[in-house]
């Protein structure tokens, strides 16, 4: 069978616009309790933990389950809501963040368990006077246990594309 020119042509056309098509991810959504392995409960505080006195902080003490971390979600693209606890920041806004799943987690109560917490870093910071709303995040999430000024993290998170959460 031999082509004509224009199908010829039509079909490279085709053919090259098809790895963009092919390459494009749709995020997952999820939620926070999705962060736990099956199976594993949520982290239990241990004792009454302990008082940073230098960086006036309740540093608690959780049981094994807290760093135990969702293998399914290592390198995924996923989009999930939450709330932003500023680690940097300029005139432009906050670049980076932890994504804490409900208001004043780290800041007015202990924070949660590492696996429910998510630092965020992003290359067009989300304006300051947006902050205090939830947020829907959406980026590449990978396994990464961390330690920040104000919690331990489980997972890090790159924003490509971040918008206020809308309550249904």
């Amino acid at each position: 069978m031999q082509l004509s020119r224009r199908q010829l042509i039509t079909s490279a056309a085709a053919s090259a616009a098809l790895p963009r098509v092919a390459w494009a991810v749709e995020a997952r959504e999820i939620k926070w309790d999705d962060l736990i392995p099956p199976g594993v409960p949520y982290s239990e505080i241990i004792g009454e933990g302990e008082m940073d006195e230098q960086n006036d902080t309740w540093n608690p003490i959780f049981d094994e389950n807290a760093t135990k971390l969702n293998p399914a979600f290592d390198g995924a693209y996923i989009k999930m809501p939450g709330f932003i606890i500023p680690m940097e920041m300029s005139v432009g806004g906050v670049s980076s963040f932890v994504l804490v799943p409900y208001v004043g987690a780290c800041i007015h109560t202990p924070p949660p368990p590492p696996n429910q917490l998510v630092f965020v870093t992003t290359q067009k910071a989300w304006p300051s006077k947006d902050m205090w709303e939830a947020v829907w995040v959406t980026g590449e999430i990978r396994h990464e246990l961390q330690t920040t000024e104000v919690a331990e993290t489980g997972y890090t998170l790159a924003a490509d594309k971040m918008e206020i959460y809308v309550w249904e």
